[in-house]
C-alpha cells in the first residue's frame, strides 16, 4: 500500500474489483493505493469500532450506511491501537462531524493513519454487486495521474486472496499483558489474542476476572502458567483452516476440562478442535443488526458480526466428538449459518458473533456471565 497524507479535496478514485466492474469517485483518507478483500458492513453506526477492529486487517470495508463520520473520532471507543481496515468506501462522508466527544474528522484520522479511501460512490449498487458475486479482492486507486483500468486491474488479481490466509499473528500482541479485575478478584483467565478487541477483557474485568491477555503463539503450557480458571479464545482474521497451532492449543484445553469461551475465530478454532470443517461464506456477516437464535432458550438476539467463514457442523443432531458430544446451540435466522457450539460433557462453549457490545447491542452480554458460571461450576 502507497500513501499520502496530504489533504484530499476532489481528488479522483477508483475502485477495482476483480472481476473488472469499476466505481469511480473522490478520494477519501489518504491518497494513494491499496488492495484487500472488498467486504460490506450493515452498521448504521459503530464506524470507530469497526475500523479498529483487527478482524478487517487485509480487508475493504463498504459501508451500507449512507452517512458516515457524522460524530466524527473520539479517543475513547477504538477497539486496539491502530485502523486495521485496508481500505475504506462511503458514499456520502460528513463535511462537519458534530458531538461533545468528538477530538477531529474521519477524513483526518484516515489521513493520519495513511489509509486509503473512497466516497462519492454508489455503495448500494457495490454493494448489491458482492451480494450476487461474493466478497472478492479490490483495489483503491486515487491521485491526479491513475493509472488505466488494465493496469489497475491486473494489480488486483495479483493479490493474495483470503481463503489460506494465515492472519492472526500479524494482528496479535506480541508481549503478555494483563487486564485487572475492576473489583473484588474473583477469577484468573488467560485469553489468546487472535485479534482481540480492547472491549473483550473489559467485559471480563467487570465480572471479576482477572485477564491474562497472551499473544497468539502461545502454547500450552504459557497458558497453564497463569494457573487459570478458564481459558478465552478472541476474535481474529484470515482463514481457521490454518489456525493449526490454536487448534492444537485447545485440544489440549479441552482434554483438561478447563472452562472454555471462544468467540468469532475462537469458534471456528473450536469447531476445528471437536472434528469439524470450515468453510468460506459467500460474502460473509458484517454489521450490527444480525438475528441469532440461542437455541438452547429459543431467545433471538441481535448481534453484532464480523466474520467470512463459518462452522461446518449439523443442525439437526447431537454429534460425537474427542471430545464428548456436540451440539450447535446457536444459529443466524437469515441464512442458518452455526453461530455457536457448546459441549454437553464438558464446560466449553463458543459464538460466532461479538458479544462485547463494541459497536452493538448489548443483547448477548449473558455470554459472558455463562463464562463465570461455568467457572463457578469447575470451582465448586
Amino acid at each position: 500500500m502507497t500513501t499520502s497524507t496530504k489533504g484530499t479535496g476532489k481528488i479522483p478514485a477508483v475502485l477495482v474489483l476483480e472481476d473488472g466492474r469499476t466505481f469511480r469517485g473522490r478520494a477519501y483518507g489518504a491518497v494513494g493505493e491499496t488492495f484487500g478483500e472488498a467486504v460490506f458492513s450493515t452498521g448504521m453506526t459503530g464506524y470507530q469500532e469497526t475500523l479498529t477492529d483487527p478482524s478487517y486487517h487485509r480487508q475493504v470495508v463498504v459501508m451500507t450506511a449512507p452517512h458516515v463520520g457524522n460524530t466524527g473520532v473520539n479517543d475513547e471507543d477504538p477497539e486496539s491501537a491502530r485502523i486495521w481496515v485496508s481500505g475504506y468506501v462511503v458514499r456520502d462522508p460528513a463535511r462537519i462531524p458534530s458531538n461533545w466527544r468528538s477530538r477531529r474528522s474521519l477524513d483526518e484520522e484516515l489521513r493520519d493513519q495513511g489509509v486509503v479511501g473512497i466516497c462519492g460512490v454508489d455503495t448500494r449498487a457495490l454493494t448489491r454487486h458482492l451480494r450476487e458475486r461474493g466478497a472478492m479482492r479490490v483495489g483503491i486507486f486515487s491521485g491526479n495521474a491513475l493509472p488505466d483500468e488494465g493496469t489497475m486491474l491486473a494489480e488486483v488479481r495479483q493479490q493474495p486472496e483470503m481463503q489460506g490466509a494465515d492472519l492472526s499473528a500479524q494482528v496479535a500482541t506480541k508481549e503478555s499483558y494483563v487486564v485487572p479485575a475492576i473489583g473484588e478478584k474473583k477469577f484468573t483467565v488467560a485469553a489468546i489474542d487472535l485479534g482481540i478487541k480492547g472491549m473483550t477483557p473489559h467485559r471480563m474485568a467487570e465480572r471479576g476476572i482477572e485477564v491474562h491477555v497472551l499473544p497468539a503463539t502461545a502454547t500450552a503450557e504459557d497458558v497453564y502458567a497463569v494457573d487459570p480458571d478458564g481459558v478465552f479464545f478472541s476474535n481474529g482474521p484470515g482463514d481457521p483452516a490454518t489456525a493449526d497451532h490454536a487448534v492444537s492449543v485447545m485440544r489440549e484445553v479441552l482434554s483438561r476440562k478447563t472452562p472454555l469461551f471462544g468467540i468469532c475465530f475462537g469458534n471456528q478454532i473450536l469447531g476445528r478442535a471437536l472434528g469439524f470443517g470450515t468453510y468460506k461464506l459467500k460474502y460473509g456477516h458484517r454489521g450490527i443488526n444480525q438475528p441469532v437464535q440461542d437455541r438452547t432458550t429459543g431467545k433471538v438476539e441481535i448481534t453484532a458480526h464480523n466474520h467470512g467463514f463459518a462452522v461446518d457442523a449439523p443442525l439437526d443432531k447431537v454429534s460425537d466428538t474427542p471430545f464428548g458430544r456436540a451440539e450447535v446451540s446457536h444459529v443466524c435466522l437469515n441464512d442458518d449459518v452455526v453461530e455457536g457450539l457448546q459441549l454437553l460433557d464438558q464446560p466449553a462453549f463458543s459464538v460466532q458473533y461479538h458479544p462485547e457490545a463494541a459497536a452493538g447491542p448489548h443483547d448477548a452480554a449473558y455470554l459472558f456471565d455463562r463464562f463465570v458460571s461455568l467457572m463457578e461450576g469447575q470451582r465448586a
